[in-house]
């Protein structure tokens, strides 16, 4: 396989971000496709379409909480780790992060899905099931787990892809995946109809041709990193590091997932099914506008980590610039455009008069503090990418549980359903000003300056 890799030394740092970018923003929004085609199909399926989707949307903070993994391993873990040691021209430590990532994300992969099929009853109404809700979110889930495996290896192996500077083979092994999943869903829910049960199969397949695809080229001879068996040899205080890293990503996703369960069990409380459809609704469409901002600090990350490993931090404080600017650019248009046509997004995944009144309304209040994601995205990505474990654990640990949660539960009583909408917007302001202000003191006025005379003559 011929390949073009990135070279993250040389050039201009915003056009190379920017260029580096696209394919991993296609990548990203290919991906998006498995979970919302999924939720696209399962919302207009006749009768029963409002019912399906909110018990789908039961899985997701569990899906979240899987694909968290994915993180502590790859995006947040071992690649950024790789990819500092890559640019000290360490090769074989680099080898050996990436085949002790692997080898966790299988591990972890096998232990969560034999404790989510025995435990899948009670973690289910924990996260909101209602009677009624129950049997669709059973269905999905119950065939989904079984794929967790591949779902881990493929988002793993695919942090370190990107991390080389191989952003288009990382888009192609994502879009593997979502054209699969696009052409087998509707086979699988309507021509055999097997409902949400046929989504989740579908899901499963197509996530298992994006695992080999990874690990099949990361074992090929065009990767400067090779995935090898001697690699795989587990370390404890490799591992140790790689978990260490990895544990702000994580923490930060395995907060959404707690996020979601306390949003939606709220919702349960103060509006019944239909505002725990609402979330699902809010959920999707966080995620399909998230989703160029997730593609523009993977891009970053390698660039900062690979130059900040070779000292070079003019560089590194650029690219952290360039991200700030870029995501801030993005999220304005963003807020203006789901502030004008808040309807028009909810249409995508429902024709329900009663949700689609209610969710426009919601979804104004909950992406009012969008714009500031751009400080929160831009200082941890920095955090996490020079290997500063602690602030960045910190940041996404203040966000979500220390901000979202009480908010979440005690503002209802005062503004009923809309404090559900707003404790996320509150936090976007004050999670995201604390965390780029925490990043500037840490990162540039410290550690950097103290780096810089460390090397100067």
């Amino acid at each position: 396989m011929k390949v073009r890799q990135a070279d993250f030394s040389k050039g201009s740092v915003p056009s190379l971000i920017l260029k580096v970018s696209f394919p991993l923003i296609v990548a990203e929004l290919v991906n998006l496709l498995y979970s919302m085609v999924d939720r696209i199909y399962i919302g207009h399926i006749e009768d029963v379409g409002s019912s399906a989707l909110t018990g789908l949307g039961l899985c997701f903070p569990i899906i979240s909480l899987i694909s968290a993994f994915s993180r502590l391993f790859g995006f947040n873990g071992g690649a950024p780790l790789a990819a500092i040691y890559r640019g000290k021209k360490e090769k074989k430590e680099a080898e050996a992060i990436m085949g002790n990532s692997f080898l966790m994300a299988v591990i972890a992969a096998l232990v969560i899905t034999v404790l989510l099929l025995v435990f899948m009853r009670p973690v289910l109404y924990l996260f909101g099931a209602s009677d009624n809700t129950y049997p669709y979110a059973r269905d999905y889930l119950s065939i989904y787990v079984c794929g967790t495996v591949f779902s881990l290896v493929s988002l793993t192996l695919n942090a370190f892809i990107n991390s080389q500077g191989f952003q288009k083979i990382g888009m192609m092994t994502v879009i593997v995946g979502a054209v699969s999943n696009i052409i087998l869903d509707p086979v699988f829910i309507f021509v055999f109809d097997m409902g949400v049960k046929g989504a989740a199969i579908a899901t499963v397949i197509s996530q298992s041709l994006s695992a080999f695809f990874a690990f099949f080229f990361l074992r090929s001879s065009s990767v400067e990193l090779r995935l090898t068996v001697s690699g795989m040899h587990l370390c404890f205080s490799r591992c140790r590091r790689i978990i260490t890293l990895g544990l702000s990503g994580f923490t930060m996703g395995a907060t959404n997932s707690i996020v979601q369960l306390v949003c939606n069990k709220t919702a349960f409380i103060w509006g019944g099914d239909l505002y725990v459809g609402v979330m699902t609704i809010l959920n999707s469409i966080r995620e399909i506008f998230s989703t160029p901002i997730n593609g523009l600090s993977s891009a970053g990350g390698p660039v900062m980590s690979y130059n900040y490993g070779s000292r070079d931090y003019d560089r590194v404080k650029k690219a952290s610039n360039t991200l700030l600017f870029s995501i801030l650019i993005y999220s304005t248009f963003v807020w203006l455009f789901v502030f004008l046509f808040p309807r028009l997004m909810a249409l995508m995944f429902t024709r329900d008069e009663a949700l689609l009144a209610v969710s426009a309304h919601a979804i104004r209040l909950y992406f009012f503090g969008f714009i500031f994601m751009a400080f929160q995205m831009s200082g941890q990505q920095t955090f996490v990418s020079l290997g500063l474990s602690g602030p960045a654990i910190f940041f996404s640990l203040f966000r979500k549980v220390i901000i979202v949660v009480p908010l979440t539960i005690f503002l209802p009583y005062i503004l009923s359903t809309d404090g559900i909408m707003i404790a996320e917007a509150i936090s976007n302001v004050v999670g995201g000003i604390s965390a780029y202000t925490a990043m500037r003191i840490i990162v540039f006025n410290r550690l950097l300056k103290k780096e810089e005379h460390f090397c100067s003559p």
